[in-house]
């Protein structure tokens, strides 16, 4: 009988130093601009889901780079684009193309972590409408555009320890 709640004395004892990380708020996504100007700052736990939406300036159509928080991570999963355009495309061993059923495709499976948790983006006219989308959800989506068309802004993933690290 003893020997049976080792195991659980164990468990408790590594899972202990490990509580706080429960309590700490989730990761935020955070765009802000060169001048300091905050554009979104959006809870992204664990496993949530997002992604960088824009219309194709010389085909008009909408393409997606959808993201993910994966273990504190910010990872490129997947891409939509609906046809060949100027610009887009396949890469050979980058992902997985498939069809989405009706005439682009999707770029499965490329998991690719971006550096740093942080990419700059040079936002696009109110044309291009560079926006968020949030896939999983029912938030409505974030013009990008709107506020900062032309200007260089940083797309990040700030995690609880990030926050605590300054």
């Amino acid at each position: 009988m003893q020997w049976c709640a080792l195991p659980l004395i164990a468990l408790s004892l590594w899972t202990l130093p490990h509580a706080g990380a429960w309590a700490q708020a989730p990761a935020r996504l955070l765009i802000q601009s060169d001048a300091g100007e905050i554009l979104l700052d959006a809870p992204a736990p664990m496993g949530s889901r997002w992604c960088m939406a824009w219309n194709h300036s010389v085909a008009h159509f909408t393409v997606l780079d959808c993201y993910q928080n994966q273990g504190g991570r910010m990872v490129l999963e997947r891409s939509h684009q609906p046809d060949f355009a100027a610009g887009l495309g396949h890469i050979e061993g980058r992902g997985v193309q498939v069809s989405d059923g009706e005439g682009g495709y999707w770029i499965n499976a490329i998991d690719e972590p971006v550096q740093g948790n942080r990419y700059l983006l040079r936002v696009g006219a109110p044309t291009v409408d560079h926006r968020i989308v949030w896939p999983d959800d029912e938030r409505a989506p974030v013009s990008i555009s709107a506020r900062a068309a032309g200007q260089r802004v940083s797309i990040e993933l700030v995690t609880p320890t990030d926050a605590g690290a300054g």
